[in-house]
């Protein structure tokens, strides 16, 4: 049986979309954090922390990228439920947020992929066929970014550069057995409000003088000493306790450090005599609101020592100069989460190359997200207590046509 269509999405239509008058990121918050850990079932540490920027004080000779990549480690880790953890560590980090109030929850990458669509010109090695899978729970809708392949292995003759070396060599795990730390922000994007995953490669350690303080009473300063000590404590592994959920194969280990949005950075690598231009990046940097970057060079793997800049300001600014992209980026989403209500919560929205249109197929009603989590969306959904049944919304499938097409080894990281 031929699953059935709901919608063709063309690029062309995107310019007749009805779309918001300013799409800008306000409203930026840190929710929560977590490290993957390599282990012999899925098991995070939580807030976990990402490894510290360590650079050499000279210049220093890298060995070519190789061993075992992740293209997508939260679902090569956890293929059951790749979501579960960015639920998981915000409920531990926070565990009275109300869910309800989120329009989206995705990946960075689903968000770039989108963008990319939009406009094809905005990514270096230009537009490849994806797919996103969605939920609809409530009114929130969940998207979980689909990879043929979750990771792959660079043999010894290949040669894919030297970013993941890289990383290793500048800088420095503060979390034993870590493979990867992922950050939960939120945010509000044009009139929806965003929760997003994404992974950071590093972060920079904060001048303790440069940290503004206002006057407290003593006893102000003892609680927050110790909520600071608290906050920055990385235990031993050994002495970390942990704990599982009924029905879930995901292992919490709580340990870790708070590292403020502020402080973490992006690391890019590139060959001395192709400057990599920002334009290149920011989109990236943009989404997941990342506010530093280092972008070092190499001469036949031999790297000088790089700089971190503040890209603060030139993220903001890309924003005002590509409302047109973003605005339609606002619109398309909007869109996207309102067709999947319409056909009872479940789709699977795909791009082909071939075709080049987004395509919107109806899926079947598998969850994405552990029973126990969808009590989050019900009223009094942070009580301990509280059902366990989907409150996902099933209604009567309709078809939408939007143009008029027809019918309804070593480990590294990247490309999250």
């Amino acid at each position: 049986m031929t699953t059935p269509r709901i919608a063709e999405i063309s690029r062309s239509y995107l310019q007749h979309l009805n779309t918001p008058s300013l799409a800008s990121i306000t409203n930026v918050e840190h929710l929560s954090s977590y490290n993957w850990i390599e282990a012999p079932t899925p098991t995070i540490a939580v807030p976990g922390c990402p490894p510290s920027w360590s650079p050499p004080k000279v210049s220093k000779r890298l060995n070519k990228d190789s061993g075992l990549v992740y293209i997508a480690q939260n679902a090569a880790r956890h293929p059951d439920s790749p979501l579960e953890p960015l639920f998981r560590a915000l409920y531990i980090a926070n565990p009275s947020y109300d869910i309800r109030s989120i329009d989206v929850v995705t990946d960075r990458n689903n968000l770039r992929k989108l963008l990319s669509f939009i406009n094809p010109g905005s990514t270096r090695n230009g537009l490849s066929p994806f797919a996103i899978k969605i939920e609809v729970t409530n009114n929130t809708a969940i998207f979980c970014r689909q990879e043929p392949a979750t990771c792959e292995i660079i043999g010894p003759e290949e040669f894919r550069g030297y970013g993941h070396e890289f990383e290793k060599a500048y800088t420095a795990d503060q979390i034993s057995g870590s493979t990867g730390h992922h950050r939960v922000i939120s945010y509000c994007f044009a009139d929806l409000k965003f929760i997003v995953r994404h992974e950071t490669d590093g972060y920079v350690k904060l001048d303790a003088d440069k940290i503004t303080r206002t006057p407290k009473s003593k006893e102000q300063e003892n609680d927050s000493l110790s909520g600071l000590l608290d906050s920055l404590s990385l235990s031993s592994p050994n002495n970390c306790p942990t704990s599982t959920h009924a029905g879930s194969k995901l292992t919490i280990r709580e340990e870790g450090l708070i590292v403020p949005l502020s402080s973490t950075l992006e690391l890019k690598t590139r060959v001395s005599h192709k400057p990599l231009q920002l334009q290149e990046i920011i989109p990236q940097l943009w989404a997941s609101q990342t506010p530093k970057l280092v972008r070092a060079y190499h001469i036949k793997g031999t790297f000088q020592v790089p700089a971190v800049e503040d890209v603060t300001v030139q993220v903001r600014r890309w924003e005002e100069d590509n409302q047109h992209d973003l605005r339609r980026l606002a619109g398309l989403i909007g869109m996207i989460v309102e067709m999947v209500k319409g056909c009872g919560g479940h789709a699977t929205l795909k791009y082909d190359d071939t075709g080049d249109e987004l395509v919107l197929w109806e899926a079947g009603g598998d969850m994405m997200l552990p029973m126990d989590l969808y009590s989050k969306w019900d009223c009094g959904s942070n009580s301990e207590d509280a059902g366990t049944e989907s409150a996902v919304e099933h209604v009567e499938a309709v078809d939408t046509k939007v143009d008029g097409k027809g019918p309804g080894g070593k480990i590294g990281r990247r490309s999250e």
